[in-house]
């Protein structure tokens, strides 16, 4: 669970900016820059929110982002994406205080969000929730931390079949619950990825995460091609990212060492090393697994060789 609940991946992961139709539109409405899921029915959810959910999920330059977020939180402290962004990069830097502290003021921010938008309210209630368990699980282990999480979940699907009754087809909503939807299948036994891949190729915005999330629903699945495929889209959306060239690295190493094929491997390495050129914009802890990554696949490549 915890590998989808760091930085972008997971929840975290869930959240999105502008995809590039909507890009194009702002040019005619500039007005809608503050809302980065929807073209239309859209939310003022905030323009300093939306600057640091780009730094983050755009750019993935987590420097930026840390001081973008701090600003969000500062100016519009009832938007509950930035307390939520907030809370992210405190699991991310391991700052568990934070974490619990901001998972709660997401759930209350959520709460009153409700009032005027039941969607968003109930949707953002769940992810408050989430947090929640993740802050317990980092806290007081998997074992003695479980029972706690799992009540947590069961309120987590409780505000998001809320939010679905309202919409079932809103774009925010199926990223999150698709991503979701993904993290429950890698983790809990019995799960299957394919309603978290139908959520996100049907339903969700912007569409370059949305991509993001079907290459790594199809990488579990061990579907290589439409991994790549699907990871290639969202690099094509946003080539300034370097978690995504790390994905692209992680799914040609799978295949190349499901196919014994020392070509994807050294392409791999390649993207590893495209990951690693702007290691200074990611958490110093996932440069480091970046980096070991990188290093055991130069080695499987000698291996396939032999």
């Amino acid at each position: 669970m915890k590998e989808y609940l760091l930085s972008s991946k997971g929840i975290c992961s869930a959240f999105a900016t502008v995809s590039t139709v909507f890009v194009l539109n702002l040019w005619v409405n500039p007005s809608l820059a503050a809302d980065p899921f929807r073209t239309t029915e859209v939310r003022q959810i905030g323009g300093k929110t939306e600057r640091a959910f780009n730094a983050i999920f755009k750019e993935g330059n987590y420097p930026a982002a840390t001081r973008y977020v701090q600003e969000a939180v500062t100016s519009e402290p009832n938007e509950p994406l930035a307390l939520a962004m907030k809370a992210s990069l405190a699991y991310t830097s391991k700052d568990w205080s934070t974490l619990e502290t901001y998972a709660k003021k997401t759930q209350s921010a959520a709460e009153t969000l409700t009032a005027k938008d039941a969607l968003r309210g109930n949707l953002y209630t769940a992810v408050g929730h989430f947090l929640e368990g993740a802050a317990i699980l980092s806290r007081e282990g998997a074992l003695s931390g479980a029972p706690k999480a799992l009540g947590k979940l069961r309120l987590v699907y409780e505000h998001l079949d809320k939010a679905e009754a309202i919409s079932q087809t809103d774009p925010e909503l199926n990223l999150l619950r698709g991503y979701m939807d993904l993290m429950l299948a890698v983790n809990l036994p019995f799960s299957s990825p394919e309603q978290g891949i139908e959520r996100l190729k049907t339903h969700a915005s912007p569409k370059y995460l949305a991509a993001r999330g079907l290459a790594l629903g199809y990488r579990d699945l061990s579907k290589y091609d439409e991994a790549i495929q699907a990871v290639n889209n969202a690099i094509q959306a946003t080539p300034g990212n370097p978690e995504l060239y790390y994905l692209k690295a992680q799914i040609q190493r799978k295949q190349g060492n499901s196919q014994k094929n020392q070509g994807l491997l050294k392409e791999a390495v390649q993207n590893f090393d495209k990951a690693l050129a702007s290691k200074g914009q990611l958490p110093a802890s996932l440069a480091r697994q970046i980096q070991r990554e990188r290093d055991r696949t130069q080695a499987e490549v000698a291996t396939v060789s032999r």
